[in-house]
């Protein structure tokens, strides 16, 4: 019966078989169907990449994401710190190790369905201890069919289990100082007097003696002191300076009644800052800065360089901080592991090219007016001097300093006595510029030293193209005579005739250059004033490097009124001081533009040089020699010929100089007033001869008030002082008191 029922059962198998295809053409079966049935399929969803995942983490980490980060948590780790704090653990990790970056690599990875653990190792880079690499493993699982991260402080290193911290007990350097050239101080640690006054404590018997003395060492005006005094309470503090115990020694022996004096010790600036603009100063740092200090090495409660020198070099004077890594306990604050150390290098000092006492009096020559000064070496481009007006006192941002009051005044003062003007301000150069298209003039083979031009009242050249009549500056004087029932009997009033090319420059003859400028112009010639301007350093930075600086903007000019105002410096043109003092200094070396350089050397602790100056040529005046010397002869005829718009104020200098006037129209109210000049050193062969370029700001013309202070600033540096009186006041003086703006200046020396 068996045998039977198994027989059954194999011939049923073997025809549902044959009957399951009719591949053979037979009869189909009960059981074939048209289509055959697919095999029913299974929804399989892929693993996500815990890699990719923990690359993600990572690289946020990197850009400082940790909202990012926070949200690749896990739920129950989100559930244990907030997001908050969490930012902080890392925040804080970063910068107790002055770690200023990181790199990472996986190492390795195991998965499971729903959990995955991803090894790497992560090696934090920092400013005191040096490289830190540790080996972490994250463990990972799976929310919402994305790879989450379940965080602990083992993330971040694994000495931070169960809640430790890191702490950098740092070891700080005294900052570094600032010499001048000859190693006088301009800026170091030192113990400093602020000095003030309270009015209803004065004492009227020695009154005398406090304003003198308080003028001479803060360089205010004795009536500015009186007018202070006058306008205030009987009970308020008038701030007036600091000085050190040297500078203030008169002062401080008289100690007259109303002197109020308050001792300090900070970083000081020497007589109320030399060059401030350009040396700059230092400022607590602030909080929105305090992570970028941290992870550069710093404790947090130093002082860093914000502006200038102090900021240029502030990897050299704030020296290499030193520090001792450790684990320790949140709750004790006791350190418990080490985990590295560096120790402390001390500053390096500063030494600038700056000449302090050509600075001081530099300063002094700009305090009635804006303007600035730049004095270079004319053979090196080293800057001597570079002064800016109005200053400030860096010592105010000293907060131990009672005089601190006073920076309301200097971030509320429309004249922004913060901007570096000799670097940072743009001006049009007026007929300083006329030297460019001089030598734009001859190179282009139009002109000749024996090109004649008469140079009359009246330009009308732009009228054949609709343009205006034009003026010379002789018709200005004449009509400024008239004003004043005078006739038009001077030189400076009176055409000035019939002009070769270098009279043309002696003259500074507005129509002669402005014929120059429209003839290139409609020769196909357009550019070539252009093209010199820029190779005379314009238009682009000078590349000092230690300050902030302006380009300046040399435009091609597009229309015959643009060739002419650009001329003589006008219309689109755009200079800075620093500048013209460089390829001012080029003309007088033979054609070589200098880098300008105001940093001298840099040394270490022990007075070994880090870095020298060493002079940088940066480029060659497009002028042949003949061309070049024309030049230099023309623009000492500036000062030697009597008919030279500087000759009158300069008459009787003892050193060979050799310059040009400008007077540039400002669009706002009386017009710059500029002189640039160089010496040619006869007095004292150990003196390298200088380049000086001036701008007074809205003062009038530049023969007036700007050559005058070329005159003082020659004499401070080659006799030491000042020896001559400019004819409209003791400039540099503390009781100097200024033209009035807007005043037309008198044209002939008071006896």
């Amino acid at each position: 019966m068996k045998k039977s029922r198994w027989l059954n059962l194999i011939i049923l198998l073997v025809l549902l078989a044959g009957c399951s295809s009719n591949s053979n053409g037979g009869l189909p079966s009960l059981f074939s169907t048209a289509t055959p049935l697919p095999l029913p399929s299974i929804a399989i969803t892929p693993a996500p990449d815990a890699d990719a995942a923990m690359r993600a983490y990572l690289d946020a980490l990197k850009n400082n994401d940790y909202a990012g980060m926070y949200a690749m948590l896990t739920k129950v780790s989100q559930d244990v710190i907030t997001q908050e704090d969490f930012a902080k653990r890392y925040n804080d990790a970063f910068n107790n190790m002055s770690a200023g970056s990181f790199d990472y690599e996986i190492l390795s990875t195991l998965l499971s369905p729903y959990n995955a653990q991803v090894a790497y190792r992560i090696t934090y880079h920092t400013a005191l201890v040096g490289d830190l690499p540790r080996d972490i493993v994250a463990n990972m699982g799976i929310e919402s069919g994305q790879w989450k991260i379940q965080w602990d402080d083992t993330l971040i290193m694994p000495e931070l289990a169960g809640g430790l911290q890191l702490a950098m007990n740092y070891e700080v350097p005294a900052r570094g100082n600032i010499y001048d050239r000859a190693g006088l101080p301009v800026v170091t640690q030192a113990d400093a007097f602020a000095f003030g006054i309270i009015p209803g404590q004065i004492d009227q018997k020695v009154s005398g003696n406090l304003y003198t003395e308080l003028s001479k060492l803060c360089g205010i005006p004795v009536d500015d002191i009186k007018d202070l005094v006058a306008g205030a309470g009987a009970d308020w503090y008038l701030p007036m300076c600091e000085g050190t115990k040297d500078e203030a020694e008169r002062l401080l022996a008289i100690n007259p009644g109303g002197l109020i004096v308050n001792e300090y010790n900070s970083r000081y600036y020497f007589n109320q800052g030399l060059a401030p603009q350009s040396v700059g100063y230092t400022l607590s740092i602030s909080k929105e800065d305090l992570d970028k200090y941290r992870r550069l090495g710093y404790r947090g409660d130093e002082k860093a360089g914000q502006s200038g020198i102090e900021k240029w070099a502030e990897d050299y004077l704030s020296g290499k901080h030193g520090g001792s890594l450790y684990v320790v306990d949140p709750k004790t604050g006791q350190p418990l592991t080490r985990i590295g150390q560096s120790a402390p290098q001390p500053a390096d000092s500063i030494y600038l090219t700056i000449d302090k006492n050509l600075q001081y009096y530099a300063q002094q020559a700009l305090r009635p007016f804006k303007g600035a000064i730049v004095v270079m070496e004319r053979e090196t481009g080293r800057v001597l001097a570079i002064a800016s007006s109005p200053s400030f006192d860096p010592n105010i941002f000293e907060p131990t300093n009672t005089n601190n009051t006073l920076l309301t005044d200097l971030f509320s003062n429309a004249d922004q006595p913060l901007v570096n003007r000799a670097a940072q301000s743009q001006y049009p150069l007026g007929s300083v510029f006329k030297v460019i298209t001089f030598a734009a003039g001859l190179e282009s083979g139009l002109y000749l030293p024996e090109t004649t031009y008469p140079c009359e009242y009246d330009f009308t050249e732009l009228q054949q193209y609709g343009g205006p009549v034009l003026h010379d500056w002789t018709w200005e004087h004449c009509q400024e005579n008239i004003q004043a029932g005078l006739a038009c009997t001077s030189s400076s009033s009176i055409p000035s005739g019939l002009l070769n090319y270098s009279e043309g420059l002696m003259r500074s003859c507005n129509p002669y250059f402005w014929h120059i400028g429209l003839d290139l112009f409609n020769n196909n010639r357009g550019g070539d004033i252009s093209k010199m301007a820029r190779s005379f350093g314009l238009g682009a930075p000078t590349g000092i490097g230690a300050i902030a600086e302006a380009s300046g903007n040399i435009a091609e000019p597009t229309t015959p009124v643009d060739a002419t105002n650009q001329a003589i410096g006008q219309g689109d043109v755009q200079v800075t001081p620093l500048q013209v003092a460089a390829f001012t200094a080029a003309i007088g070396n033979g054609g070589t533009l200098y880098r300008p350089q105001i940093i001298e050397k840099i040394t270490d602790v022990d007075g070994n040089p880090i870095t020298v100056f060493k002079p940088e040529a940066r480029g060659t005046l497009l002028m042949r020699a003949d061309n070049l010397k024309l030049l230099q002869d023309a623009m000492k005829s500036v000062v030697d010929n009597p008919r030279g718009t500087a000759n009158f104020r300069l008459r009787g200098l003892t050193i060979p100089v050799a310059g040009k006037t400008g007077t540039a129209e400002s669009g706002n109210g009386l017009p710059h007033a500029w002189f640039a000049g160089y010496t040619m050193n006869q007095v004292n062969s150990n003196m390298p001869d200088i380049a000086i370029a001036i701008i007074l700001e809205n003062q009038g013309q530049g023969s007036d008030y700007a050559a005058p202070v070329f005159r003082w600033l020659v004499e401070t540096y080659y006799l030491g002082t000042p020896q001559s009186r400019p004819w409209f006041g003791p400039i540099g003086g503390p009781n100097f008191t200024p033209t009035p703006f807007g005043g037309i200046p008198t044209r002939t020396p008071k006896p």
